[in-house]
Order: structure tokens, then sequence, then C-alpha cells
């Protein structure tokens, strides 16, 4: 039992032999819970100054605008300065902006102007550093720790998405909100630590002048592999996302309220931390490619059948099996894209990255939006995820490689 407990629960062999890994895992996921409280805080904040549901939403959009365009230039820069530097600067820049929405809170500034130019800056901070902390990570662990190195990062991620949210309600509860932004700020000083600590993470490879986007585009045009790899997360987040209808559904088909919204929303991220706390078999999987397109077309079928049950707890139960298989196919697509690109590329990467797991979700709210008005919602969540199926089959049958991609000789 013991031996089979081992093999199951996820590996944290890299946690146990580097520690840098081990500060800047630790790090990022002080830092994750801290950024959850703040985004609950600043949209509580902005409904309570101006009671409009619109203008909350517009954080979104404040938010996801900087994320997109400074997503792919962070990355570029990532690929020609020293990696350490850049994000620490990244980190300090959002300690920063977190202690100004303290203080905005403290003294009472009734300005939402404010609140969004803060979320805006997040974003651009983020954007720029996050390409630079996440192509660190082959330079921290063994290229054969990557698979476990990446599910536990899922864990540090996911952690933030369920136990972020939940604190920042209970501070702001208890105290007001300038309280959980107070805490992010001072949850940073644990990636800051982290990234002064490492030693310096300049690229490798020959360094020609500016890193360009354009490049990093091209390069990914030319390798088949890490394309089909993006291609096959764009459509699972495309085809096979009903986040935008779970209001319509939480009524239509459970008679629910906005608690069942609620329960909607956090099942699939709760599947996603099941999938990486049992994730130790992963480093034990060299077909990798084939491990996508199976991940990407289980979260299909589960979001199919979804759509078409109506017992609550059995849809909470597929909801949090698709956000599994979600987990499953990004520790693979990450693993891929760090072995098989060299290291003067994954800054780039990273950043095109950031900018499909930003906009992916929100072309799938408009998809899904869009079919659920000109059919019905419970049509559009089984239709979106039998396309995903359809898309994911299809990109195998036109790249047969994918499908054959072995961790022990990856080729982009």
């Amino acid at each position: 039992m013991r031996r089979l407990a081992r093999s199951a629960l996820a590996d944290i062999t890299p946690l146990r032999t580097s520690p840098h890994y081990r500060r800047v895992w630790f790090g990022q996921t002080v830092s994750s819970v801290g950024q959850q409280m703040t985004a609950v805080a600043v949209s509580v904040q902005v409904f309570a100054l101006t009671g409009s549901s619109f203008a909350t939403g517009l954080v979104g959009l404040f938010s996801l605008v900087p994320l997109v365009a400074f997503g792919l230039y962070g990355g570029a820069i990532a690929d020609t300065v020293d990696r350490r530097k850049l994000g620490l600067a990244g980190s300090a820049g959002l300690a920063l902006v977190s202690a100004v929405l303290a203080a905005q809170a403290a003294l009472g500034i009734q300005q939402v102007a404010v609140l969004y130019a803060a979320v805006a800056l997040q974003a651009v901070c983020f954007a720029v550093s996050s390409p630079a902390r996440s192509s660190m990570l082959p330079r921290l662990v063994p290229t054969e720790q990557l698979p476990a190195a990446n599910a536990l990062s899922t864990v540090s991620m996911n952690l933030g998405l369920t136990i972020g949210p939940m604190l920042g309600g209970v501070l702001i509860g208890i105290w007001s909100y300038q309280a959980a932004y107070l805490v992010d700020a001072i949850a940073f000083s644990a990636t800051i630590y982290a990234m002064w600590r490492l030693p310096s993470m300049q690229p490798e490879g020959e360094r020609k002048g500016r890193a360009s986007v354009l490049d990093g585009l091209r390069f990914l045009r030319d390798r088949p592999n890490l394309r089909t790899s993006f291609l096959a997360d764009l459509a699972a987040m495309i085809f096979g996302m009903p986040r935008a209808l779970f209001p319509a559904i939480a009524v239509g088909f459970y008679g629910g309220d906005a608690r069942t919204v609620g329960l909607l929303v956090s099942a699939p991220a709760v599947g996603a931390l099941a999938g990486a706390l049992f994730s130790g078999w992963v480093g034990r999987v060299n077909r990798q490619g084939f491990a996508v397109i199976s991940a990407v077309a289980a979260w299909g079928l589960a979001i199919a059948g979804f759509g078409l049950v109506r017992d609550l707890w059995l849809g909470l139960l597929l909801l949090a099996a698709a956000g599994c298989a979600d987990t499953v196919s990004m520790i693979f697509r990450n693993t891929m894209m760090q072995t098989a690109a060299p290291d003067d590329m994954r800054g780039r990467l990273q950043g095109i990255f950031i900018v499909v797991v930003a906009g992916g979700p929100r072309l799938g709210d408009f998809e899904s939006g869009t079919v659920a008005a000109l059919t019905s919602p419970a049509v559009s969540v089984v239709s979106g995820g039998l396309a995903c199926v359809a898309a994911i089959l299809l990109l195998t049958a036109r790249r047969p490689s994918f499908a054959r991609y072995d961790a022990r000789h990856p080729t982009p």
C-alpha cells in the first residue's frame, strides 16, 4: 500500500532535491493564494463602489488586454536578459501594486479608475515576468524530473485558485479590503526571496540582438509537434469550455441559484487539483503526445456528458473529471515545450502560451454563448464537447507524428 501510494501521489522529488526549485515553488504558491485574494477583493470593491455588474465585469477586460499584449513581449524580453532579474522585477512590481491597493483602501479613495489602473498594471507585471519564471524550470531540475515539477506547479496554481478566494472572502468579511491587499503584498516577499537566491539565468545559445516576437511565431510554425500542442489546448478551450453558460445551466438544469453557480465554477478546479495531487505516474510516460491527445479527448467527452445529465452531483463529478484531464494535458504540454524547444526560445513560447491560456477561454465563452443563443445551453455544451473530440482527432490525423512523440527523443 505504501508503494502504491508513492506511485499514485504527486512525485515530490524536485522539491526534495532542488533547493532553488523548492523556494520558487513555495514562493509561487504563497503568491498565487495572495493574488487570488486580491482578485476577489478588487471585484467586491468595484461592485461596492458602483453597484454595477457591468463595471465589475470590466475588471476582467482591464486585465485581459495587457495580459495578451504584454505576454508576447514579455516572452521576447525573457530570451534576451537575465531571467532571474526579470522575474525579480516582476514580483517586486506586483507586490508594489498590491501595496498601492492596500493604501487606497485604507485612505478611503473612492475611485474605480484607480482599481482599473492597478489591475492593468498587475497584468503587465505578470505578463512580463511569467515567461521568465516558467522558462527557468529546465535549469532548476533535471530533464527526467520535468513532468513531476510541472505537476507540482499545477498543484501550486490550483491551491491558489481554491484557497485564495476563500481566504480573501474571510478577510474582507472580518476586516476590509485593505487586509486582503496587504496580505497579498506581504506574500510576495516569498517569491522575491526565491528569485533573489537564484543564480544568474542568462538565456543559453547564441544571442543576436533583441529577440523578436515574430521569430517565436515563426519557430512555432516550423515545429509541428509544439504547434500541435498549442492547437490541442485551443481546441479544448474554445469548444469545450462552457463557463459562460454556468448561470443558465444552474437554473435550467438543476433549478439552483448563485450557490449552484459557485459549485459549477469550483468543480473543474477541484478536479484539476486532484489530478495534480495524484500525478505520480506522469514521470513514467514517454508517449507524451499521445497522453495530450487522450487527455483532451477525455476533457471533451466529460463536457459532453455534463451537458446530458440533470443530476447536480453527477454533473459536478463530470466537471471535476474534465478539470483532471486538463491538468494531465497541461503537465505534458509544458514538459514538451520545455524539453523540445531550445533555451533561447523558451521565453517567447511561454509568452505565446500566456496568450493561449488567457484568450482561449474568452473565445470559448463567445462560442458557447453564441451556440446557446441559437439553440439551447444543453445543445451548446454537448456539441462543444463533441467538437473538441473531433478537433483533437483531426489534429492527430493531420499530424500523426504528434501521437508518436517520445520524451526520450524530444522533437519539436
